[in-house]
């Protein structure tokens, strides 16, 4: 299907990787692995098109189309998301206006018995039939399905694309290259915007989806459960593996052992070699065994090993005072923004040492009672946080807790104290700061790169109470190995907030579940908890089937009428509701064009008409919450909406 011959890809005179060769067959699952910087973003680039190589072939044939999922895209924002979803369908929908327009021009003509006339018929015939086969009367109802497998809710469907987060737009225009059912599927780090919920959908999508996939992840349980072989580039070079990521990890170790093996065995014979000509260069009677040792070296091929981290970095939390045995008390406590219900009658009690995870689907109320927790929102009923308990929070808005003015390495270094302070650079190393990356000021750093650090710095510091929102997006597969690991070893108390299983696995012994306004406590790791929740999705399935039909059965005119009065009542607040909502997107509007300046003031200084100082940086700071705090508010409010209309 699509296949690479001898590629090579050069920038100024250096191999990111050479006479790369393999093949992509129809159906076959591909996981495309290796470290940052090794190509595989460029692999997907050579397929689709977007660069072409330095040198060898790659080829797509004409016939095959190709569904291409970068990390980072442009993305429109003049349409709602299902209107924008439908774009994918964009040949069903010139067929069904070249099929209303003939269909037009068939009941304005009076000359049926001329040649045009019987032509058009002919046209619009074999338009209907392709129209038809392509199934154009289902595209509505396979864009809903779609964007609810990927966390979207019928609320959302008529929302302008614009009040959506680059996460949220990005689901969007996966759920078009979906619904393109293209022949090859390229995905580059699909999961990073999509909870447990999504990503399984996506996982059981795959799984039947008829044509190819080349993916790039660094989830390991997502690679594992799709894709069927490995390819990864390593040293310049593309080595194939016919199995799923967990047996490649295990029979690449193997090949780099023999690989290992063969360069010291290889290594000692050069030297050997090398002696020999040394020792008898210059005797007459062994001038033609020389010659010959002489030239047995200029035709030996060198054993390269693969170039592989081997430093251990064992990073550990710091000691922190001892808490009491009860850390967190969560009793009764319920969260309300405006009337919408986030949850109510959350009960949680954790104690000193425990390792829990909060999963659900986004806008559940996961990160709200997080921050409940460490005292940011106020709530109803009961919260106690135990005696001497210190909380370290990482959420996905760290900006606020650094200077920018300050360097990444000036940053961890104001926090970092005794023997830790060695291991500085390699630590920040482990989070993808290298080289004069340290050197960059905290201003120019991206959100991903921001969240990196914070998540070092937090690792520094001495709290018994840890509160992680999502750790683990933007880091490789090496740093969530040493980010776990550290996690493992951690004598305090863990709250998480993950999407990431494999990274939960093993990590916690219970689970929260963040659902319909209720948080339900699951004992056991996430692979139980999923396990058990994939049963009891089944039963709700059941019960929704058979319970239309129970109460079409039962239904007498006095619940006629009383369901229409509710529906009236109920309209009447999603109208309410649709009013705060409103103000609410224009509030987000003004403050994204506010911030949007500043951020135009912050690139060039220089020509900016205020000052960039401290009072800039503060009201940025401040702007930048009060979108934090709206968006939070506008998402609520469009559940609650979401909500109201589903029960009408």
């Amino acid at each position: 299907m699509v296949s690479l011959n001898q590629v090579t890809v050069s920038f100024g005179g250096f191999d990111l990787f050479r006479d790369v060769s393999f093949l992509v067959s129809n159906r076959e699952r591909v996981g495309l692995v290796g470290k940052n910087g090794a190509g595989k973003s460029t692999v997907l680039k050579l397929i689709v098109g977007e660069m072409t190589p330095s040198s060898g072939i790659v080829s797509v044939p004409r016939e095959i189309k190709v569904g291409y999922l970068p990390q980072q895209m442009a993305v429109t924002n003049t349409r709602s998301v299902m209107s924008e979803t439908m774009q994918a369908f964009q040949e069903i929908l010139l067929l069904a206006k070249d099929i209303q327009n003939l269909t037009k021009e068939l009941e304005e003509r009076t000359d049926h018995e001329s040649e045009s006339y019987v032509d058009i018929i002919h046209q619009l015939s074999e338009k209907s039939e392709r129209y038809n086969l392509l199934e154009g009367d289902s595209l509505e109802a396979k864009a809903e399905v779609t964007l609810l497998g990927l966390g979207f809710r019928r609320s959302d469907f008529q929302r302008p694309t614009s009040e959506f987060s680059g996460g949220w737009r990005m689901r969007i225009e996966l759920a078009k290259i979906l619904l393109r059912q293209p022949d090859i599927l390229l995905l580059d780090e699909p999961t990073n915007h999509l909870d447990i919920e999504s990503i399984q959908w996506l996982e059981d999508y795959l799984k039947v989806f008829p044509g190819a996939v080349v993916l790039i992840s660094h989830d390991r349980a997502f690679l594992d459960n799709i894709t069927e072989r490995t390819i990864e580039l390593s040293l310049g070079k593309a080595f194939d593996y016919r199995v799923p990521y967990s047996k490649y990890v295990v029979l690449r170790q193997e090949r780099r052992e023999q690989q290992m093996s063969a360069f010291k065995n290889q290594q000692k014979q050069i030297e050997e070699t090398k002696d020999f000509i040394e020792r008898f260069r210059y005797k007459a009677t062994k001038a033609n065994q020389v010659q010959s040792r002489v030239k047995q070296l200029e035709k030996m091929e060198i054993i390269e090993v693969d170039d592989e981290d081997n430093s251990k970095i064992n990073i550990r939390f710091p000691d922190a005072p001892r808490s009491g045995d009860l850390v967190v008390k969560v009793d009764n406590i319920a969260k309300r923004f405006g009337n919408h219900l986030v949850f109510s009658d959350a009960n949680i009690d954790i104690v000193r040492g425990e390792k829990i995870a909060f999963v659900g689907r986004n806008g559940e109320g996961k990160t709200t009672l997080s921050r409940i927790i460490i005292g940011e929102l106020e709530h109803e009923g009961n919260l106690k946080v135990g005696h001497n308990v210190s909380i370290g929070y990482f959420a996905q808005n760290q900006d606020e807790l650094m200077d920018p003015a300050h360097t990444v390495l000036e940053t961890i270094d104001r926090v970092a104290v005794g023997d830790i302070r060695l291991k500085i650079r390699d630590i920040l190393g482990a989070f993808l700061f290298r080289g004069e990356d340290v050197d960059k000021k905290i201003a120019v750093l991206s959100g991903g790169e921001r969240n990196r650090l914070a998540m070092v710095k937090l690792m520094l510091q001495p709290y018994n109470l840890l509160v992680l929102d999502e750790p683990t997006n933007h880091l490789d597969m090496r740093s969530k190995d040493i980010l776990k690991n550290a996690l493992q070893n951690y004598k305090g108390t863990l709250i998480l907030v993950s999407h990431d299983r494999e990274f939960l696995n093993g990590l916690v012994s219970k689970v929260y579940e963040f659902r319909d306004g209720n948080v339900k406590e699951h004992l056991g790791g996430v692979y139980e908890f999923l396990e058990k929740r994939k049963l009891e999705s089944l039963k709700e399935l059941e019960i929704k089937k058979v319970q239309p039909k129970v109460d079409s059965e039962n239904r007498n005119d006095s619940n006629q009428k009383k369901l229409w009065m509710e529906k009236k009542e109920k309209e009447k607040e999603i109208r309410k509701v649709n009013s705060q909502l409103e103000k609410v997107e224009k509030e987000v509007e003004n403050l994204e064009a506010t911030i949007e300046k500043m951020d135009s003031q912050l690139a060039d200084p220089e020509n900016s008409e205020v000052p960039i100082d401290n009072d800039f940086f503060s009201l940025y700071q401040n702007l930048k919450n009060q979108l934090s705090e709206n968006m939070v508010k506008w998402e609520d409010l469009a559940i609650e909406v979401e909500r109201l209309k589903s029960d009408i």
